[in-house]
């Protein structure tokens, strides 16, 4: 029995097959998941006598072992007695950091898988929703923990790498492995993407200059608040239309990005409510090793003697993020600059126009104090980054000499986040948490 035909028994028991027409529910910074995927080995499921047993076994081996990450799953039970038994807080965050790397890029994978039954509208919005499942957690905790600043030096350090480390290095390797070709992409999608992180930033920056025209004061840091808190609402009014604009009305435009091989998307591999029953269990597992870094980043911090603003801007995403970087940069090399550019911008947009505002429309919901203010440095580097990367690609074509900027760009702004101490009394600020519906 080939791998196919052992995939349609064990989906066909669950929920059918999907057509390949409804395999288009993709977002562009899921596209990427394929890359880190390996082949599943059908004779141990082959096998198996009990239909059950070897449906559980098949998905076993396509969520688990499908993906060249899997040697990382070890250390999610490491982590867990690391736990346990008390061992040093700098090994339960390292090992719970190792541990998302896989997570992180099975979500994606099993989002894909749900997106090939429900269609290509639920399907992308499901893909919208959790295409940065781990760094919504992990911020949700740091919420909950009360520690602001680590929750926006994340969030920070996410659209950074997104915008000068992942797409830099996809237009630096890119352009090297096409030195006789030259690179195009469509202008049309990066621009969208452009403008909607240009209005992220203005919903940044307004909250900063409102602070430092009139001064500090009880006063000021209230209205501040009231003015995120507003901007909030109103970027996720445009994300909204965003996700209509990407998914119905200009489909088109981003149609280029989902042109993955079609020996990858013929069908789905596991079926429905097993990829839903495996998101969750995954999602759970995701949440316990977000409580865990974001309770011990201090203590690293203090063991390896870096900064939490290095750690929470420059790890974290870095970890967090690997399988789909390096997926980013696969498609570069052969040549996919309108995949490469859907992941990178896709992913920065997500997290600038979704998951920041919803973070402080929960904090507003919990009674925590979390506004767009990010402090002049880090908003300026958020604006830099912004800046520099839509001029890098206003004239549609690439080659590796925009890499190289976008990348040094990025080493500088590690270099600067690296020497920024802060102490250790300032990540915790605002009012604490004291339930939902507390006064």
């Amino acid at each position: 029995m080939d791998r196919y035909s052992l995939h349609e028994e064990v989906s066909s028991m669950e929920n059918g097959h999907a057509s390949k027409k409804e395999m288009n529910g993709k977002t562009p910074q899921n596209v990427s998941s394929p890359i880190m995927r390996k082949e599943s080995d059908p004779v141990l499921v082959s096998s198996v006598r009990f239909q059950m047993l070897g449906s559980f076994l098949a998905n076993l081996q396509e969520v688990v072992l499908g993906t060249k990450l899997a040697v990382l799953f070890p250390a999610i039970p490491l982590a867990i007695v690391a736990d346990f038994y008390s061992f040093g807080r700098p090994w339960l965050f390292a090992l719970s950091l190792l541990g998302l790397t896989p997570l992180a890029e099975r979500v994606s994978f099993l989002t894909e898988q749900i997106a090939y039954y429900t269609g290509p509208t639920v399907g992308g919005l499901l893909n919208a929703t959790c295409g940065n499942a781990t760094e919504l957690i992990i911020a949700l905790f740091a919420l909950y923990q009360n520690k602001i600043l680590v929750l926006k030096y994340s969030l920070l350090g996410s659209i950074l790498s997104n915008l000068l480390l992942v797409l830099g290095s996809s237009l630096l390797f890119g352009g090297l492995a096409n030195l006789r070709k030259e690179q195009r992409y469509d202008r049309k999608q990066a621009d969208v993407n452009a403008l909607l992180l240009l209005l992220g930033l203005l919903c940044h920056l307004l909250p900063l200059m409102f602070r430092y025209a009139l001064g500090e004061g009880i006063a000021t840091a209230h209205y501040t608040l009231q003015l995120s808190r507003a901007s909030s609402i109103v970027m996720l009014i445009a994300y909204i239309a965003y996700i209509v604009f990407q998914l119905k009305t200009h489909r088109q435009l981003f149609e280029s990005q989902e042109e993955v091989d079609e020996e990858e998307e013929e069908k789905a591999v596991i079926g429905f409510w097993s990829a839903f029953s495996w998101l969750v269990g995954m999602t759970l597992i995701i949440a316990l090793l977000s409580e865990y870094v974001v309770g011990t980043i201090e203590a690293a911090s203090d063991s390896w003697g870096i900064s939490v603003s290095f750690i929470s801007i420059i790890l974290l995403p870095i970890v967090g993020n690997a399988a789909e970087h390096a997926g980013s940069i696969i498609f570069a090399f052969k040549n996919k600059l309108d995949i490469s550019l859907g992941v990178a911008l896709g992913s920065a947009t997500q997290i600038s126009m979704f998951v920041v505002p919803l973070c402080v429309v929960v904090g507003w919901i919990m009674h925590v104090h979390m506004d767009l203010d990010f402090s002049l440095l880090e908003t300026g580097s958020l604006a830099f980054a912004i800046i520099i990367t839509a001029f890098t690609l206003q004239d549609g074509t690439s080659h590796y000499m925009k890499g190289v900027v976008l990348f040094l760009c990025y080493i500088v702004i590690a270099a600067c986040f690296f020497v920024h101490k802060i102490p250790q009394s300032q990540l915790t600020i605002g009012k604490p948490f004291t339930g939902v519906f507390a006064a």
